[in-house]
């Protein structure tokens, strides 16, 4: 069981990766809320995506900073991975996406679900079990954090989108659901619960 620590319990070394993560996260949240909606769901998409992808990617160098978790390392190296060829992908496509428009009521739906995703998602990680461990702190950041991504991916393939942006959906979908999945099973181990960087 992960029981949340007061504040001012914290480690010095566990304050400052807090800092720097909900800095990353308000970035996030600034940049993806400014995302206008336009005529496309393909493009808001990758306009909402991108900045979603910077925030794991920065989220993932923090804690390089500080874990000596190999397992974590190998996540962290991997979602940096991932989330680059992502945003280039996604980057690439961005003109030939904007193209493919959506009629109002789709994209009224698109973004009446979209709202209710990221802000569930938002409140999850401002809300995330942040104890005097920097291992938990972050699997417990980025838990929410995929379980977002997937959430917009599957809300974006229920409407006529880009087809070039199909693949990258269905790739969010199922790298993350994975990754879900690998820092669910590190959370139910034992010895990741008493290990702590103080």
């Amino acid at each position: 069981m992960i029981v949340q620590t007061n504040c001012s319990e914290f480690s010095l070394v566990t304050k400052r990766y807090l800092r720097c993560f909900y800095g990353i996260l308000d970035r996030m949240i600034c940049k993806m809320t400014s995302v206008r909606m336009g005529n496309s769901i393909s493009y808001h998409f990758i306009m909402q995506m991108i900045p979603h992808h910077c925030a794991a990617i920065e989220m993932a160098r923090n804690l390089l900073c500080y874990t000596t978790d190999l397992a974590l390392q190998e996540i962290a190296l991997g979602i940096i991975k991932e989330q680059t060829k992502g945003i280039y992908e996604m980057k690439q496509m961005q003109s030939s996406c904007a193209r493919v428009t959506n009629t109002q009521q789709q994209l009224c739906q698109y973004q009446e679900t979209l709202f209710s995703i990221n802000q569930t998602m938002f409140a999850d990680m401002k809300n995330s079990c942040a104890a005097n461990n920097i291992n938990l702190s972050f699997i417990n950041e980025m838990i929410p954090h995929h379980r977002g991504a997937v959430l917009m991916a599957k809300n974006a393939l229920d409407f006529p989108i880009c087809p070039c942006l199909v693949p990258v959906l269905n790739t969010i979908i199922t790298s993350q659901q994975q990754g879900i999945c690998e820092m669910e099973a590190l959370l139910r181990e034992e010895s990741l619960e008493n290990h702590c960087l103080v």
